[in-house]
């Protein structure tokens, strides 16, 4: 089933013309019934019943809505155009919302790719783009877009780890929010087009490990934290040593005994990779 047009003119026209049906058929009575003409009176009688279907079908449109006709149990048609108009009689009309919607999503308790349970939320914008198919396709398409948006959260949060400790490359729900987002809404698309329904946007609300393990997966990330502050420390200290023996030699013509060296390297990573202030210590020995 795809939305059509419906046939429906001006209704202030339509208007009209019902009442100068029912002028004219009334005057046409009125003349049939004096002079015995039954030809009059009929014509009169179809005029003043015609007025009267074309006045039953007048309909009004607001703006960003619709109106669905079905005839008889049969769906003939879509009125998309906002104002009073004149359509076929004996119909029944469903109105429904164009408007851009959203939808909030409640906070879901999910498995990340690794199995850690995580909590997520997030908000679906969408729209109705057919008419028919959101009407008569499914039973309530907005609850259907509520149970197919939280379904789509649980799929696309199982394709993610919540964040990565090892492989800097890797997508992660909590790195890259863009790209988790856009997934989101290629999975929704693909439910909701049954439904005649468009997704104009998702974004996450809500994303946190959820309550039991919080406080061992903060730990584990500040400890990541700390080893790699460590690795950037050990690694300006590994060439700044490096370059004070060279800088040594080359500028006083010294050459260091490995264990002159060795000495020096232990002072200098020391000094630079303590968190606490070194002290210097003056090294005395006896001469004769």
């Amino acid at each position: 089933m795809k939305e059509k047009q419906v046939f429906h003119i001006n209704g202030y026209v339509g208007l009209v013309l019902a009442i100068l049906f029912v002028i004219v058929g009334g005057w046409l009575g009125w003349a049939g019934a004096t002079t015995d003409s039954f030809g009059k009176l009929f014509v009169g009688a179809l005029l003043i019943i015609i007025a009267g279907l074309g006045a039953s079908s007048l309909t009004i449109v607001g703006p960003n809505e619709a109106r669905v006709l079905t005839f008889f149990g049969k769906y003939i048609g879509t009125i998309r155009d906002s104002g009073l108009f004149m359509t076929v009689p004996l119909t029944n009309k469903f109105s429904i919302s164009l408007r851009v919607r959203n939808f909030n999503s409640a906070i879901l308790k999910v498995n990340d790719l690794r199995g850690n349970p995580v909590e997520i939320a997030a908000v679906i914008v969408f729209k109705v783009v057919d008419t028919s198919m959101a009407l008569f396709a499914v039973d309530d398409y907005e609850q259907f877009v509520e149970i197919q948006s939280e379904s789509a959260i649980r799929h696309v949060a199982s394709e993610y780890p919540y964040d990565t400790f090892d492989d800097e490359d890797q997508q992660t729900l909590r790195s890259n929010p863009t790209e988790v987002s856009d997934r989101l809404t290629q999975e929704l698309q693909e439910r909701l087009d049954v439904a005649g329904v468009e997704i104009v946007e998702t974004r996450l609300t809500h994303l946190a490990y959820a309550t039991e393990i919080a406080s061992a997966m903060l730990q584990r990330q500040q400890s990541t934290a700390i080893l790699s502050a460590r690795k950037v420390i050990v690694e300006g200290a590994v060439s700044i040593t490096e370059e004070a023996i060279k800088r040594i030699e080359h500028d006083t013509g010294m050459r260091l005994s490995d264990d002159k060296k060795l000495q020096l390297i232990n002072n200098m990573m020391v000094t630079i990779i303590s968190e606490k202030g070194s002290q210097p210590v003056i090294s005395t020995s006896d001469t004769q």
